[in-house]
């Protein structure tokens, strides 16, 4: 089930309107691939809030700080990256913890996982 910040439910027209741009600069960002609507069975474009949260970041940083749109896909990657290693760490954090909790690794103080070619080590504070 999705939550209601997730839920498409806001049309092109509305979205531009709330965000003073005109529609066509949602259809340029889409196509560089800045943002992803959802789509109706008649190819009609929704937005969720989360949507527009990201629209208005591209904003910010296309308008405010000057950065041109291949600039902002690649701080956008970046910032999905950072995103998906912080929850890795958390979740490493949470293993570390139900491991001394039931005894396995009484005295570690880090947890060591192999992934590809590099090592992810977690020290216990």
């Amino acid at each position: 089930m999705k939550s209601a910040y997730h839920e498409p439910v806001y049309l092109i027209s509305a979205v531009a309107e709330i965000l003073s741009i005109h529609p066509q600069t949602l259809r340029q960002y889409e196509r560089e691939g800045l943002i992803k609507p959802s789509r109706t069975n008649g190819k009609i474009r929704l937005y969720s809030q989360k949507d527009i949260d990201n629209i208005k970041t591209v904003l910010t940083l296309t308008r405010e700080m000057g950065i041109n749109l291949a600039g902002v896909d690649l701080i956008l990657q970046l910032n999905a990256k950072i995103e998906k290693l912080q929850h890795d760490v958390e979740n490493y954090k949470n293993k570390i913890k139900d491991l001394n909790r039931f005894g396995v690794v009484p005295s570690s103080k880090a947890l060591v996982i192999k992934k590809s070619s590099y090592d992810i080590v977690i020290i216990k504070e």
